[in-house]
């Protein structure tokens, strides 16, 4: 089924005895696998699983490098989802580490807020507690030797890349009002960022060691918490130790569905990307895509119209369950199928038409994810986020790590739904302790009992189309994974009621574009959409292939 063609040369390491550039197609391992966007972090996970730990020590592991690597969304101070196939016929479990409201805090806190960048904006963050649960129930390595690789990262500084080079300058010169960035990631001699430039983060350092040593404790209580709190009362925040001591993560039951013969396991609320995945693949199960072709604007006429109808489901009805009670006929096969038949094949259904009881008013992101497979054959999808790139831009003084702006993702205006793309529905308004709807969606598809693709993205909504199309991409039209990863993407959101597509110059897909403008689709361009960092296990060899994403940066490190 899957074919290993030539790609564009990628910066990828294959670690087969000795590690090397492979631009011929998907890197293959044996045993254990990490792809990230980090090259430091995938060398640190990569080490973990060599020494014996299980993907879930390699994703703590990553986790916590990342936070030190990729400041722009690798944290401590936000939060996520890590999604584990063990396998030896073991179930999934889903852990959500997403971040809460604070408690002291209203439906309209926000609604007057221009922008999220400031400190009333930040949600109680949940990685450090995520991680811990997770270690705690899969782990096989002492904590402290997953924490050591991201300290020693911080305490002696590790060598940039071009993409974090170029983040830096870019959000240094954006950000002169955030003392607490140019504090800490402005360069020292006041000169720009340059690749094999070193970035030390000594306070960072001394923060991970406190997790290294205490546990969650070191984060949620003593001296770090404090300095939190500190930092909140400096901006008007409100985070109190109480909300840092009251945070849980919490572990789920995946959504479990099936496509084309294949188990879907996805992320349940409060993501909304396995609602949203499962919804779309029932109804295009009820097409045969793959006669149709990759670029056939028949088969992404169905795949936009599959889109629009689960993006305008998920703003009426989902939330946090801890809150909100979510319709389980959304994931069901018959309704897929019913939406299948709504369909008009020959043009675009408009977005407004589809409304209902939404009441829609007329005007005149940065995440990351990564994809482990062990020795074993245990997989984790995870994907955490601070929200924008860099998060609120703050960092907590003395304590080095950036806080999110998570709080952007409720639906801060009660009410307010707007067909430029504002939700005010209820089931995700601001409420204190409760955690914000989210789009990430760490997947995994699996056949007969093993795990055989590891995927998600960044992307705020577009991760869930992200998502889709890597799924699309193999499953469909029989492409290996580093295809699947590299093909341009499609997403479509219900409102503002428009596509966008990633460029390409391929004739039948350009001859595809123009196709469904004439059935009534408004396209928009973008340049770049995504990191779906990505696995693929084949059934009958069992070798691990890395889809390493080079939109920002990327790595894949096997053995």
């Amino acid at each position: 089924m899957f074919r290993i063609f030539a790609v564009l040369a990628i910066f990828v390491c294959q670690t087969l005895g000795a590690s090397a550039q492979n631009p011929a197609g998907p890197i293959t391992a044996k045993s254990g696998m990490v792809v990230c966007v980090s090259p430091p972090a995938a060398e640190v996970g990569v080490k973990i699983l060599k020494k014996g730990g299980t993907a879930v020590d390699a994703a703590v592991a990553v986790a916590f490098a990342e936070a030190v690597t990729h400041p722009q969304a690798g944290n401590i101070g936000g939060g996520g989802f890590m999604l584990v196939y063990p396998g030896d016929s073991r179930e999934p479990v889903f852990f959500d580490y997403r971040e809460r409201a604070p408690l002291k805090i209203s439906a309209d806190t926000l609604a007057q807020e221009k922008d999220m960048l400031n400190h009333r904006a930040v949600g109680v963050p949940g990685t450090v507690r995520g991680m811990e649960l997770a270690h705690k129930k899969f782990g096989k390595l002492p904590w402290k030797d997953l924490l050591l690789p991201a300290v020693k990262l911080a305490e002696e500084g590790f060598l940039i890349e071009k993409s974090l080079a170029s983040a830096l300058n870019s959000y240094v010169a954006r950000s002169k009002s955030f003392a607490g960035f140019q504090k800490y990631f402005a360069k020292p001699d006041g000169t720009k960022w340059q690749e094999k430039d070193r970035l030390v983060q000594k306070d960072l350092a001394i923060t991970l060691n406190a997790i290294a040593t205490q546990g969650a404790e070191g984060f949620y209580a003593g001296k770090v918490a404090e300095l939190i709190v500190a930092e909140m009362a400096r901006g008007k925040g409100l985070i109190t130790l109480e909300d840092l001591k009251a945070y849980e993560a919490k572990e789920r039951q995946p959504l479990h569905s099936s496509y084309r013969g294949y188990d879907i396991i996805g992320s349940p609320p409060v993501s909304s990307g396995g609602t949203a995945i499962i919804e779309m693949l029932n109804i295009l199960e009820n097409y045969d895509l793959k006669k149709m072709g990759r670029w056939s604007p028949e088969a992404n006429h169905l795949i936009i119209e599959s889109m629009r109808r689960a993006f305008r489901d998920r703003a009426e009805f989902l939330g946090d369950p801890d809150f909100n009670t979510i319709n389980p006929e959304l994931i069901t096969k018959s309704y897929g199928k019913k939406l299948a038949g709504q369909i008009d094949l020959s043009k675009a259904t408009p977005s407004l038409s589809l409304a209902g009881n939404i009441d829609v008013q007329k005007e005149s992101k940065q995440t990351t994810h990564f994809s482990i497979v062990d020795a074993s054959g245990m997989a984790v999808s995870n994907t955490y986020t601070l929200e924008e790139t860099f998060g609120s831009r703050i960092v907590v003084d003395g304590a080095g790590f950036l806080l999110n702006n998570e709080m952007g993702d409720f639906n801060t205006k009660p009410g307010v739904t707007n067909t430029y793309g504002r939700i005010g529905t209820k089931p995700n308004l601001i409420q204190p302790g409760k955690r914000m709807l989210s789009s990430m969606s760490p997947t995994i598809v699996a056949q007969n009992g093993h795990a055989v693709l590891v995927t998600g993205s960044p992307g705020g909504r577009t991760i869930i189309n992200t998502t889709l199309n890597v799924i699309l991409n193999v499953i469909d039209f029989d492409m290996d994974v580093q295809a699947a990863v590299n093909a341009p993407r499609s997403h479509q959101q219900w409102l503002p009621d428009t596509v966008s597509f990633e460029r390409s110059s391929n004739p039948e897909f350009l001859s595809m574009i123009e196709s469904l403008k004439k059935m009534g689709h408004t396209i928009k361009w973008e340049n770049s959409q995504g990191d779906a960092h990505s696995i693929w296990i084949d059934p009958k060899s069992h070798l691990r292939y890395a889809g390493v994403d080079t939109r920002i940066e990327g790595k894949g490190a096997g053995y």
